[in-house]
């Protein structure tokens, strides 16, 4: 998605890390630049609605449940694996391996 202009940050690096904006996971500095694109880009804004307002249901629908600690290890270990930039198994590299 692009509208086409140019910009200082590129579009494709918005959408790439637009959920480490929604859950402020980034710089200040880094935030500022995507708030300035969002003024720029109305696609990209257009696109930060959507995944804020899908953010926002899930946390109105789902907030109050407890996540299992273990399923919460799982979920952050494969997080990590892919922000390492390293493969991710297909299957649950945390789960004991089974015998044959």
């Amino acid at each position: 998605m692009s509208c086409g202009e140019p910009h200082e940050t590129d579009c494709s690096e918005v959408l790439d890390h637009l959920y480490e904006f929604l859950d402020s996971e980034m710089p200040d500095v880094d935030r500022d630049k995507f708030k300035q694109h969002f003024q720029e880009c109305s696609p990209c804004l257009e696109k930060y609605g959507l995944e804020e307002a899908v953010k926002k249901l899930v946390k109105r629908c789902c907030g109050h449940d407890d996540v299992p600690t273990d399923l919460r290890a799982k979920v952050l270990g494969r997080l990590d694996l892919i922000r390492s930039g390293q493969a991710v198994p297909e299957h649950d590299v945390t789960a004991a391996p089974q015998e044959s």
